[in-house]
């Protein structure tokens, strides 16, 4: 396809179109870690913690993978120009500390892109666990609760998840390709597919700066150098409806995002993960969308569940619509490629916390 009225009335094809149910017995999208690999991860801890080398400074030369690196180069291509997502399998994250184990996942990080803020507190390195919040607070973002977080997107070009520690019951990841949900709104309600091309409206959850709008007014796809990018968050859509200047939703925006809703839950459509300690996951927000179902902790804080999280620009990524992340000036990493812009400056005394590990701006 190379117009815009081509998708919208046929559907897309090729590798990032795929069912969940044709992946679930293959190994294609799964990388086991040797113990070769595993032997590089730990040479490379080990060198950054005998240069001393601050975990926000470390670099993907500053953490050698002489033959691993090579890999994650087939990997960021598999995200990008592939199925979009993969499934690193096993970090022993039990032998580390936390912060060795953020080391490593950083290290990791660099060999892929470019890390991107998180919020707007500049948090590069983040952690998805549960603060006792509710998203009923406007200032709430999923990975901070314990509730269920329907299919959605995030805010840069990949996601990566290393989990430390897995929840006592629930937390269960899924996958769903975009492209394919995209051409099931095609087959079942056309008259919807134009929708997703116009502008809507994201609330960014009390994480703007001083005189920058509360929302993104971007559209939910993308059509661009011959690629399709979704975007979607339906609890960002529905909050912006908060503000009086936001334009409210129609029934048939409704009608779009039950539809979506319904497509990405399908069985027919979802891929289940079995994500466990040690795990890496990588998701291309472009072409897939994620979710995770509520969970149960440990009433032991050492043993809750931890998540270490990564939103990375891709340094071979797709080419963008010049408004796609919403305001131009809105970029936490430099790059241009999404992340949140940090509130404050942050001076390198304050770079010392690895429960919330920040850039230097």
């Amino acid at each position: 396809m190379t117009s815009m009225s081509d998708v919208l009335h046929h559907p897309c094809t090729g590798p990032a179109v795929w069912q969940g149910p044709s992946l679930a017995g293959s190994q294609e999208w799964i990388l086991r870690l040797s113990p070769a690999q595993i032997d590089e991860l730990e040479a490379a801890l080990r060198a950054v913690r005998e240069r001393g080398i601050p975990l926000l400074k470390v670099t993907a030369r500053d953490f050698p993978l002489p033959t691993l690196a090579r890999e994650l180069e087939r990997l960021a291509d598999m995200l990008e120009n592939g199925r979009g997502f993969v499934l690193v399998k096993r970090i022993p994250v039990e032998r580390y500390s936390q912060a060795a184990a953020s080391a490593v996942f950083w290290g990791l990080g660099q060999h892929l892109g470019v890390p991107v803020s998180q919020n707007a507190a500049g948090h590069m390195l983040g952690h998805a666990r549960d603060t006792d919040r509710t998203m009923t607070a406007p200032s709430t973002r999923g990975y901070q609760t314990r509730e269920p977080l329907p299919f959605h997107t995030d805010g840069s070009d990949v996601l990566g998840l290393l989990c430390l520690r897995a929840a006592r019951s629930g937390a269960r990841l899924s996958l769903v390709s975009s492209a394919a949900v995209y051409n099931a709104v095609l087959a079942r309600r056309p008259d919807l597919v134009e929708r997703l091309y116009r502008t809507q409206f994201l609330d960014r959850r009390e994480e703007h700066g001083p005189g920058e709008r509360p929302y993104h007014a971007v559209p939910l796809a993308a059509w661009y150098e011959g690629k399709l990018s979704l975007r979607y968050n339906r609890c960002y859509l529905e909050s912006a409806q908060r503000f009086s200047d936001v334009p409210r939703l129609e029934p048939a925006d409704v009608e779009l995002f039950d539809l979506i809703d319904e497509l990405a839950a399908s069985p027919d459509l979802r891929l289940d993960i079995d994500f466990g300690a040690g795990d890496v996951l990588l998701v291309n927000n472009h072409a897939v969308l994620h979710s995770r179902t509520a969970y149960e902790d440990f009433a032991d804080p050492a043993l809750k569940r931890h998540v270490l999280r990564l939103w990375l620009a891709l340094r071979q990524g797709r080419v963008l619509p010049p408004d796609f992340w919403g305001d131009l000036h809105s970029t936490g990493g430099g790059s241009g490629r999404g992340g949140i812009a940090p509130r404050d400056v942050i001076a390198p005394s304050d770079l010392v916390d690895i429960g919330g590990s920040r850039r230097q701006e």
